[in-house]
């Protein structure tokens, strides 16, 4: 047994004092430090369902990790605690999941019965006829239904706003029940490409969750680390230093607590009882690489062989490329793959794409009289981002492929 390859880790005390997932975002605390007052007034606003009247719909904004899932979680178990008499329905979809008007209509249908035997299929009906069972459903008594939807922007990009105008008219074709829309969205500017009579439906209220300051993500951070880890883990300077470090990217709380977790791990698996700056910094550097990692596997092919002739550049010591260079290696790369080339204006529409996922550093230089062109360095890890590359099948033909040093007789850049 000695010779387990887990026995050693098992050894180090943990860290942890409970399930690790307190640092999680799916995980809801007892109390929202910060979002005091957007829950009273989200409780002020929906009030009325527990007296079985139809409260207004609400439009809840924010950037990612302000609090917003949170707080309608929050808002959740609470008025299920307060409905003694049965009359609110209360049901939260997450619009990046379920993505299609069939999906939300046949959600709420079946949120509303239980036998399997039912339950309206996945697909196969039309979404008019959905909507006739879901009526018939929410008539069968009287409720109000509290219909949540998350990343509410997600499904009107994709289907239009036609359906969320079925939704917020819902109410006239109902004779005992009543429904309630709260949309979440990141999107700070999404009514504003709404229809306007979907607009005045829709937003009747509107909650606006700004950014978490430093001094506020603290406190989250203080409240969570002092469930989750053995006294004396987290000291007060790694607490401030993860919220210092989250405030500058947005106030993102989630990022936050990825931030703390992962921190904790990587001094837990070195067998350390307390956490230090070093694993604080250790952990971002950690993180922002998964963070390149994920948006490189998810660009298109074209994106990926741009990307990748700059690295090949870099690596090659030709560290202050135009955009003529580039697309001389992206031919290139092309040629070898068997890639169809795209035009150079598309290229260059390419790379300032690239730049805006922060993947490369395309700077406007000017030359004198030898003009004005782009100046691109690459942004990311370049051996790390090189292997994610290599593993799409269509550049399997470059794996390993290196530059030639090519050197000119004149170069206009100073």
């Amino acid at each position: 047994m000695e010779d387990n390859v887990f026995i050693p880790y098992l050894r180090n005390r943990p860290l942890f004092r409970v399930d690790r997932d307190i640092l999680r975002p799916s995980y809801l605390p007892e109390r929202l430090p910060h979002r005091e007052g957007q829950v009273d007034q989200l409780v002020q606003i929906l009030v009325p369902a527990l007296r079985g009247e139809r409260p207004s719909n609400v439009l809840i904004h924010g950037q990612t990790g302000t609090g917003k899932t949170a707080v309608v979680k929050f808002i959740e178990k609470e008025l299920r605690a307060a409905d003694k008499m049965g009359l609110v329905h209360y049901l939260y979809l997450n619009c990046q999941i379920v993505d299609t008007p069939y999906g939300v209509l046949a959600h709420i249908a079946n949120s509303l019965v239980e036998g399997l035997a039912d339950k309206v299929p996945f697909t196969g009906l039309s979404v008019d006829r959905v909507y006739q069972v879901l009526l018939e459903r929410l008539d069968a008594r009287k409720r109000v239904v509290l219909l949540v939807l998350d990343e509410i922007d997600r499904i009107v990009a994709k289907n239009g706003d036609d359906f969320l105008y079925q939704l917020t008219k819902v109410n006239e074709d109902l004779g005992r029940s009543c429904m309630c829309l709260i949309g979440i969205s990141n999107e700070l500017k999404f009514t504003e490409y709404l229809d306007p009579r979907v607009r005045s439906r829709l937003g009747d209220e509107k909650l606006v969750f700004p950014p978490y300051n430093a001094e506020e993500l603290r406190d989250i951070l203080a409240d969570r680390a002092a469930i989750a880890f053995q006294d004396g883990a987290v000291g007060q300077d790694v607490l401030s230093l993860i919220a210092a470090l989250a405030a500058q990217e947005h106030g993102d709380a989630r990022r936050a607590l990825d931030l703390l977790r992962v921190s904790a791990e990587i001094a837990e698996r070195a067998g350390r009882e307390k956490l230090s700056v070093d694993d604080v910094m250790k952990a971002k550097n950690k993180l922002e690489l998964d963070t390149v990692i994920e948006a490189v596997k998810a660009l298109p092919t074209q994106a990926k062989l741009i990307l990748l002739g700059v690295l090949l550049n870099e690596e090659a010591g030709n560290t202050r490329l135009t955009t003529g260079e580039v697309y001389a290696t992206y031919r290139d790369l092309c040629r070898k793959t068997g890639i169809a080339a795209l035009t150079s204006r598309r290229v260059t529409d390419l790379i300032s794409e690239l730049d805006m996922l922060g993947l490369v550093s395309a700077t406007v230089k000017s030359f004198g009289r030898g003009g004005r062109t782009k100046e691109i360095q690459p942004s990311v890890p370049i051996l790390e981002t090189k292997r994610v590359l290599e593993k799409d099948e269509y550049l399997a033909d470059l794996r390993g492929h290196r530059l030639q040093v090519q050197r000119t007789l004149f170069d206009p850049r100073p």
